[in-house]
């Protein structure tokens, strides 16, 4: 049987493990493709397999009166099936495949009995469980006081942490989707944000040419949620 090696692994939770610890889980790992508008997580339904995302993009949605939105993002940081971190078999929430990738995938049993083996393992995802509810509270704190401009340029810094590249895969409907407005309200705030010289936008892509000007756009509903993230998995 393959056995994965945790040099060779991209996700950071993983490889912020202890050997050990590693070893708790790896034989329960499985690599497997993460597909574009891929649905992982059904809501209310129970979760058969959490993901640690090698790379590619995953998308938290709730359901609204007036269609879905985006909650929270995950990307090689993270993970994706937190409920069952907390003693949950389901959660509230669809996982939606947003950049196509790659992650490695454990079933629920599994994962809940290496999380009973591993106090070190049930930490560090503990803490990313922390993280990732300052994460979603930045993002309900930008989607109530923020312009959809501002909105647009926090969630592009997001993306490109997580694909680690200026140049983003991003078409307006799925920021219309991500942002929870309609496509002519993205398409305008994509202009503002191209003519103020922080992006180029093409068709399908946005290209990121000054990260700066993104973040004083954003304000303070960018980089606090990252510095917990820092400090919680260096605490781990």
């Amino acid at each position: 049987m393959f056995q994965l090696r945790q040099s060779e692994i991209r996700n950071r939770l993983l490889t912020t493990l202890p050997a050990d610890d590693f070893a708790c889980l790896s034989p329960a790992l499985e690599r497997v493709p993460l597909l574009l508008h891929e649905t992982v997580l059904v809501p209310h339904q129970p979760i058969e397999y959490a993901y640690f995302v090698e790379s590619g993009i995953c998308s938290y949605l709730a359901d609204t009166r007036d269609g879905r939105i985006e909650i929270g993002l995950v990307g090689p940081e993270g993970m994706v099936g937190t409920p069952l971190v907390l003693g949950a078999d389901r959660g509230p929430f669809a996982v939606l495949i947003q950049g196509e990738g790659e992650a490695l995938r454990v079933s629920a049993a599994d994962l809940c009995e290496a999380l009973d083996a591993s106090q070190a393992l049930r930490g560090l995802l503990g803490r990313y469980v922390q993280s990732f509810i300052a994460q979603v509270g930045g993002t309900v704190y930008a989607n109530a006081e923020l312009t959809i401009e501002a909105r647009l340029a926090r969630w592009i810094l997001m993306y490109q942490d997580r694909m680690d590249q200026d140049d983003l895969p991003i078409t307006h409907e799925f920021l219309s989707l991500m942002l929870g407005v309609r496509r002519p309200g993205v398409t305008t705030a994509t202009h503002v944000l191209e003519g103020a010289g922080m992006i180029r936008a093409r068709r399908g892509h946005i290209t990121v040419l000054d990260r700066e000007k993104l973040e004083d756009m954003a304000g303070d509903t960018y980089g606090a949620a990252e510095a917990e993230y820092e400090r919680l998995i260096a605490d781990a």
